[in-house]
């Protein structure tokens, strides 16, 4: 493993502008171990989310499965939010452990429990049966990743030096690009306007035990036991809220990433433009699957990189793009002639997904560059509960410009983008590539 890791860290990172003195002595010498583990682990559980996308696929099965139609607004809600809004109340918990890599493990292997659960409502249920124990399902398995989610971050900065971390992010982006590929072309392969919810109900099986993989895999990160405390003794509202009020970097870093949302929440409305022109089945959401595998395969390394030279201005540039990609898609569908193209639709969605890569791959690698130890725990799970509570306000007002028409939507999505641009350019530089020019 060690000289396959460190071909594999020699040949894909560049780690001049990095310092791994910064690291206790036996993570240090670890580094290459670990970051081919940790890109190893994130892109199996990429290949698993793809199987459980509630932009795309959850919502293709509630159809499937004969759910009310209801059930769909309730979806990326659920799985977003959920997985978001609970970390501030599981950091003070994780400030009590050592060692953080097996929250991520745990938090693994309920995934896995359910996605089986998942399996076993889609091919026993249907009707309004199937819709609730979809969503119940979903519910524990947002839970079970918000201690992942949380957990990663945290992980990653305890197991890579300063300007390495933006890297293997974009890895494991590419990672789950590959697998988007593939799993969107096996429902294209699969799929078909009157695929069995039992074909479906297997991808579950299959996606759980690909969960147990990554987990396995992630269990050997090395880690070193680092500080660990009771935490604030205020409550853990009032601790946010006082963070979210006296720091003010975190607090510019959280109004950017809620405005960031742009690339997240508007790719559902392009599907829903492309499903009211013949675009249904899960044969054709494969196209969808696979725009955003390639956004994420050709431009992984490149956002990754860019933002271990400035997470800032890679935040920027995603924004900026999200916003131009919308005004302009809204415009073309407009004409008849193009709106007819089948292919405009997943190519707007590839390039949203582009700048989704890049939104992600910066806000992720500036907020674990911006603070160490316990306060990037904290960082962490605030700034990922605020974005939960704010990605329901803003789904909402999404939802409700989506009543007068999708382009609406799409268009109150890219001023946010516009402003997030704006704002941006007033966060600080952490990235260890604006220290090192």
């Amino acid at each position: 493993m060690s000289s396959f890791s460190d071909r594999f860290h020699a040949t894909f990172v560049a780690s001049e502008a990095s310092d791994p003195s910064e690291l206790a002595p036996e993570v240090a010498a670890a580094v290459p171990s670990n970051a081919t583990r940790l890109v190893s682990a994130h892109t199996l559980q990429n290949v698993g989310d793809l199987v459980v996308d509630a932009k795309t696929v959850l919502t293709w099965l509630v159809a499937a499965t004969g759910a009310p139609a209801a059930i769909v607004g309730l979806l990326v809600p659920i799985r977003d939010a959920g997985s978001m809004v609970p970390q501030v109340f599981l950091a003070p918990r994780v400030r009590r452990l050592a060692v953080r890599k097996w929250v991520w493990v745990g938090g693994g292997l309920l995934q896995a429990v359910a996605v089986v659960a998942m399996a076993l409502v889609t091919a026993t249920l249907t009707g309004t049966a199937a819709g609730v124990g979809l969503l119940g399902t979903l519910a524990v398995f947002s839970l079970a990743r918000a201690a992942s989610s949380f957990a990663s971050k945290d992980v990653l900065g305890r197991t890579l030096p300063k300007g390495q971390r933006g890297q293997i992010s974009g890895l494991s982006t590419v990672g789950a690009g590959l697998a988007a590929i593939s799993v969107g072309s096996l429902m294209r392969f699969v799929g078909g306007q009157d695929t069995p919810t039992s074909t479906y109900a297997w991808l579950l099986v299959a996606a759980a035990a690909v969960w147990v993989a990554a987990a396995a895999v992630y269990s050997r990160v090395r880690e070193a036991p680092g500080e660990r405390d009771d935490g604030p003794a205020e409550s853990p509202i009032a601790h946010a809220v006082e963070l979210l009020r006296d720091d003010a970097p975190f607090r510019r870093f959280v109004t950017t990433r809620s405005l960031l949302l742009v690339s997240a929440l508007s790719p559902p409305f392009v599907v829903a433009l492309a499903t009211e022109r013949g675009g249904a089945g899960l044969q054709g959401l494969g196209a969808f699957v696979i725009s955003s595998g390639i956004a994420a395969l050709i431009t992984g390394r490149f956002w990754g990189r860019a933002s271990d030279r400035s997470s800032r201005a890679t935040m920027q540039w995603a924004a900026g793009l999200s916003a131009t990609v919308i005004v302009l898609f809204v415009a073309a569908v407009q004409v008849d002639a193009i709106a007819e193209l089948q292919l405009v639709y997943p190519g707007a969605y590839l390039l949203l997904a582009v700048a989704h890569t890049g939104s992600r791959i910066g806000r992720k690698t500036y907020v674990v560059d911006l603070a160490e130890g316990n306060e990037r725990t904290d960082y962490i799970a605030v700034s990922n509960t605020a974005m939960g509570l704010i990605l329901l306000i803003a789904g909402g007002l999404s939802a409700a410009a989506a009543t007068i028409g999708a382009e609406v939507a799409l268009l109150f999505l890219a001023a946010l983008g516009v402003l997030g641009v704006v704002v941006a350019a007033s966060l600080p530089e952490v990235s260890a590539g604006a220290e090192h020019p």
